[in-house]
C-alpha cells in the first residue's frame, strides 16, 4: 500500500511527464479582426508581426521599358507608347479614369491637363506646367497597389537612401518628392509606366457595368378540354 501511494508522488515530481503545455503566441486581447495575412504570407496577430510594415512590391514594368513586355498585354503596352508619344493628356485622363472609376473623371482631368500642356509649350517652350498637375496619380497608384517609390528601389539596389526610409513620415514626403521629379523630367515615360500598370491590376470602368435582366413574359396560353 505505501509502494502504490508513493507512485503517484513520484509522477508528479517528474517533469517528464508533467511538460507544460504548449500556450499560444496570440495575445489574449488580440481583435479578431487583426487575425489576417500580411503580403508576405505572415499572420497578423501572432508575436511582433502587428505593427510591421508589409514589404511593398516593385512595378510591373521599369519606368524605360516604353514598348511593354512580352506577355498577353503586348497589344495594350504598344497602344499605351502610342498614346503617351501622341497625346499624353488622354492617356493621363485614362489612367485617372481606371484608378477612379467615377463619372466625368476623364474629362475633369484631360481638359485641364490639355490646357496646361498647350500653355507650357506655348510660352515656356515645353510640358513643364501639366506635371505638376499629373505627379499625384503617380502618388495614388503607388500606395493604392502597396508600390515601392525611389528612394526604396535605389535603396534595394544600391544600398543608399536607408537613413529615409526609417521614419515613415519622412519617407513618404521623400516618395512624393520623386514623384514630382519622375513626372517633371520623365513625363511621357511616367505616364506609360502608370498606364501599363494600372492596365494589368484594373479593368476599364465601362467593362463593370451591371447586365440588364430583361424579363420577357411568357405568350398567351389557352387551356380547353377536348370533346
Amino acid at each position: 500500500m505505501a509502494d502504490n501511494e508513493k507512485q503517484p508522488n513520484n509522477q508528479e515530481a517528474s517533469p517528464l511527464l508533467h511538460q507544460p503545455k504548449s500556450q499560444s503566441t496570440t495575445p489574449p486581447d488580440t481583435p479578431e479582426f487583426l487575425l489576417g495575412w500580411t503580403a508576405d504570407g505572415l499572420p497578423l496577430g501572432h508575436g511582433s508581426v502587428v505593427g510591421q510594415p508589409m514589404g511593398r512590391a516593385p512595378w510591373n514594368s521599369s519606368i524605360c521599358a516604353c514598348l511593354g513586355q512580352n506577355d498577353h498585354f503586348c497589344s495594350s503596352d504598344l497602344e499605351v507608347c502610342l498614346l503617351g508619344s501622341v497625346a499624353p493628356c488622354v492617356l493621363y485622363g485614362s489612367n485617372v479614369e481606371r484608378l477612379g472609376s467615377a463619372p466625368g473623371t476623364f474629362a475633369n482631368h484631360c481638359l485641364p491637363y490639355s490646357g496646361l500642356y498647350v500653355i507650357g509649350n506655348s510660352c515656356f517652350g515645353w510640358n513643364c506646367l501639366a506635371p505638376w498637375f499629373s505627379y499625384p496619380s503617380r502618388t495614388a497608384i503607388r500606395r493604392r497597389f502597396n508600390l515601392e517609390g525611389t528612394c526604396e528601389a535605389l535603396n534595394r539596389s544600391c544600398g543608399c537612401c536607408g537613413s529615409i526610409l526609417e521614419d515613415e513620415l519622412q519617407r513618404e514626403q521623400c516618395e512624393s518628392a520623386c514623384d514630382l521629379a519622375t513626372h517633371v523630367f520623365c513625363h511621357v515615360c511616367a505616364l506609360c509606366q502608370e498606364g501599363r500598370e494600372l492596365r494589368r491590376r484594373l479593368p476599364h470602368p465601362g467593362f463593370n457595368a451591371q447586365p440588364v435582366l430583361v424579363m420577357i413574359p411568357p405568350g398567351e396560353q389557352t387551356m380547353g378540354r377536348e370533346t
